[in-house]
Parts: structure tokens; C-alpha cells; sequence
């Protein structure tokens, strides 16, 4: 599938918030959940804030979506700045998103095409548009220079 000029500006939208997360020491992913113009939810990472393995962006926008849409049946569009993993491909699938889009692909997790492909699974009745590499340089350096900042401040401690 082909990106469109609504995706780059969402997706920049995920990106701004990945590079919040970033700030406050989270790896930056970033998440827009779009549900119509007027109902847009935008997330980062927050498992190390939290506390939670499961406060992925994308687990957090959807939850953001159901809770003020207050349906579980969700709709929209979801933007991601990294391909999502199992966990949060089986809760997109859950929440019926009709399309995901995301920037760089991961080869160490991703589960829409990397690692696994949970998202086009035949035997799923739901069935995703997916659209990657939207934005995915912009997204690649953000997640390289947090790590490469890591690991410097982990060999000076």
C-alpha cells in the first residue's frame, strides 16, 4: 500500500511523541490512533514510567481510544513509529483498527512482517491495511541515537 500526505503528518504526529518519550528516558515509540478528524490519541512508550511491560504506545492509545470513544470496536487509522509486536498486532487486531501504519520495520520483535506477520494472519477474520516506511530514516535515527546514548552512559557508570 501507499502512504498519502494524511499519513506523513500523522506520522509526524507519532514521531514528536516518540521523541517525548526519548526525554524522559523511554525507547521512542511513538502512537496516533485517528478515529475520525475530531478524535485523535497520541501516545509514547511509557513501561519504565509505569512500571508495566504492557504500556507499549500503541496498547496506550488504544486504551486512550476505547476509553473516550467508550467502544472497544475502534476503528481508524493507527500510526506507530516502529513496527509493533506480537502483543500490541494482536491488540490491534482485537480493537478492529482498519488500517496500520508504521515507519521502521523491527527484526528483532515486529510481528506485521519482520519476526512474525500476526497482523495478515489468514485464519484472522479481521483483516488490516498495513502501509510501513512511512517516515522510517526519521524514525531509525531517533531509536539509534537513544541506544547509542544508552550505551555511552552505561559505560561511563
Amino acid at each position: 500500500m501507499v502512504s498519502t500526505e494524511e499519513d506523513q503528518y500523522f506520522m509526524r504526529r507519532a514521531l514528536i511523541a516518540a521523541k517525548r518519550a526519548s526525554l524522559k528516558g523511554e525507547i521512542p515509540i511513538g502512537s496516533v490512533l485517528v478515529c475520525g478528524m475530531e478524535s485523535v490519541f497520541i501516545t509514547h512508550n511509557q513501561k519504565e514510567h509505569k512500571n508495566d511491560p504492557t504500556a507499549h504506545a500503541e496498547v496506550l492509545a488504544l486504551r486512550k481510544g476505547a476509553r473516550s470513544l467508550k467502544r472497544w470496536r475502534l476503528g481508524g487509522t493507527l500510526y506507530v513509529t516502529l513496527e509493533p509486536c506480537a502483543m500490541c498486532a494482536g491488540a490491534i487486531i482485537l480493537a478492529r483498527i482498519n488500517r496500520l501504519v508504521f515507519a521502521s520495520y523491527d527484526p528483532k520483535a515486529g510481528a506485521c512482517g519482520s519476526v512474525l506477520d500476526v497482523i495478515r494472519e489468514p485464519k484472522l477474520s479481521h483483516k488490516i491495511e498495513v502501509v510501513s516506511g512511512v517516515l522510517a530514516e526519521e524514525s531509525s535515527r531517533l531509536l539509534k541515537l537513544f541506544f547509542h546514548q544508552l550505551r555511552a552512559h552505561r559505560k561511563r557508570a
